[in-house]
């Protein structure tokens, strides 16, 4: 056997072994186990804290090299969300993430945290979470095409943990100097998969048949075209799935003491208090992306469905093996691990 041929098929031999390292993965957001998935975070930071543990976790995988995150945009009109948001990035250690900002979107209030975090100061006056003086957010249409419009094609994963009205203005959206596609175009062109923290479906429970979902509700008109006219697939964390899992409050009560000053902590503080447990919804659509290996035992996925949003705000599902839409499904037992997984990876910086 000659040196070259020997070299050769230890190499292939090398590349077998690594790749038996992998476990398969549930959901197609990558072309290889070993990639990072390309995120973009789509979020009505300020309304619900979970948006914040979310966004933890998504910069615990980026410092892991299991996540690009290329934009996180606002789907709420609130300034403070996206200077809380640039702030958070900078606290993370990823404050050149771009960040977009709705216009004329709903709930344009601060909510509980995002503004009183930008006011807390340290001992000798300086903001204790700064972000640049005169900085301001991105157009979130316009920061989306702009991110779709340089990826490349069928790479992006959008978590979706707010509103719709993104990216239903995002398919509204027409050829511009940033892309000669349509904002459908794009979307199909680009996305790989929607994954969103919307709506309520009954696959394992019957009790969420009639629950008009917040993220939902909000905004009717924008889910209605989302769902209906989003041209990837989409797996929706419903309702039922986050409520039943929480984020314990002796995690925050004991595993974010190392410093005075913790982004997480004290948001959550000011929102629920720290003895107080967290439904996790919006943690389950992007752990469940970022984590997708079969192995880990966090979810499994249902059969294939139409979706359809009531005027009410309620969900309606029709199966259909042609759908589009698919739903996180998790076990007791599935959910012991996936509450694990939230603790340890929020509390990882």
């Amino acid at each position: 056997m000659t040196r070259k041929l020997t070299i050769t098929l230890a190499l292939f031999a090398a590349v077998l072994f690594s790749a038996s390292l992998f476990a398969e993965d549930l959901l197609s957001v990558r072309d290889t186990p070993q990639e990072p998935v390309n995120l973009i975070f789509d979020t009505d930071m300020g309304n619900d804290v979970d948006d914040a543990l979310a966004l933890a976790i998504i910069h615990n995988m980026v410092n892991r090299g299991k996540c690009n995150l290329l934009a996180v945009t606002v789907t709420k009109s609130c300034l403070n969300a996206a200077r809380y948001i640039k702030a958070f990035n900078i606290q993370y250690g990823h404050g050149d993430v771009p960040v977009g900002l709705v216009k004329d979107g709903v709930t344009p209030e601060d909510g509980k945290y995002v503004g009183r975090i930008l006011e807390i100061k340290k001992d000798d006056g300086s903001f204790a979470y700064p972000y640049p003086e005169g900085w301001e957010p991105e157009d979130s249409v316009k920061l989306l095409r702009k991110v779709l419009a340089a990826a490349k094609d069928h790479s992006v994963v959008i978590a979706q943990v707010g509103f719709s009205t993104n990216l239903a203005r995002l398919l509204d959206s027409p050829a511009d100097d940033i892309s000669p596609l349509t904002g459908r175009e794009l979307a199909a062109k680009k996305v790989r998969l929607l994954s969103a923290m919307a709506g309520a479906f009954c696959f394992q429970d019957d009790q969420w048949k009639e629950h008009p979902e917040f993220n939902v509700v909000l905004d009717v008109p924008s889910a209605k075209k989302v769902f209906a006219e989003w041209p990837s697939d989409i797996l929706f964390s419903g309702f039922e799935l986050g409520v039943k899992v929480n984020m314990p409050g002796t995690s925050m009560l004991n595993d974010y003491q190392q410093n005075k000053y913790n982004i997480l902590r004290d948001s959550y503080d000011f929102y629920r208090g720290l003895a107080s447990g967290q439904p996790t919804w919006d943690l389950t659509s992007v752990l469940f992306v970022l984590r997708p290996e079969d192995g880990r035992g966090y979810y499994s996925i249902s059969d294939r469905f139409e979706v359809q949003i009531q005027d009410d705000g309620k969900t309606r599902y029709t199966m259909n093996p042609n759908g589009r839409s698919r739903c996180f499904l998790t076990t007791p037992e599935q959910r012991i691990r996936v509450e694990e997984a939230f603790v340890n990876l929020c509390s990882e910086k």
